[in-house]
């Protein structure tokens, strides 16, 4: 429909229109007269939503467990050796740098002479990172505390013993195998 028949409609029904409020209980006698023909009559209650609220207090009770698990994280291991011996985490910081760049040269070194060599080496020093870890969680659950950074200390001294002996071996093998290649005439 255009606008003009639009507007030409308006205008012939415009007396017409009926602006008057129904008379009280109007409702009530309209749901009686529909009662009497014995049908069922409901009136549509307005229902009420409660998935809205429900999903808002859903979203708040995760962020909520969230943050619990965030901010009552219990500390790890290394964080609560250094409670109990701040001094550890310096030395341990020295010790592992040190044996780290040994453990590296000692990879550098590996040939087919001495590759049996080196993987036995990598062996044992997991062995006693497991042996310090394991120090670790008895000086955590309240052991001697001297007794065990003690132990600790010597587990670090032991790894770099092993690789020093372990990169002077190699040497000597390397030292050995071009005398002998220099031993031999054709």
């Amino acid at each position: 429909m255009s606008k003009d028949n639009l507007e030409r409609l308006f205008e012939k029904l415009q007396n017409d229109f009926d602006f008057e409020e129904p008379k009280n209980g109007h409702q009530e006698r309209f749901l009686e007269k529909l009662s009497q023909n014995n049908e069922v009559v409901t009136l549509h209650q307005k229902k009420t939503n409660w998935w809205k609220p429900l999903s808002i207090a859903a979203s708040i009770a995760i962020i909520c467990l969230l943050g619990i698990q965030v901010f009552n994280t219990r500390p790890s291991i290394k964080e609560q050796v250094v409670e109990i011996a701040p001094e550890i985490s310096k030395t341990e910081f020295y010790f592992a740098s040190l044996i780290e760049e040994q453990v590296q040269q000692l990879k550098d070194e590996k040939s087919p002479e001495t590759a049996k060599l080196v993987d036995d080496t990598l062996q044992r020093l997991e062995k006693l990172e497991l042996n310090y870890q394991n120090l670790e969680k008895e000086l955590v659950s309240g052991g001697n505390s001297k007794m065990l950074l003690n132990a600790m200390i010597t587990n670090f001294q032991t790894r770099i013993d092993l690789l020093r002996e372990v990169l002077t071996n190699i040497e000597n093998i390397k030292n050995l195998k071009s005398y002998n290649d220099e031993n031999i005439t054709i």
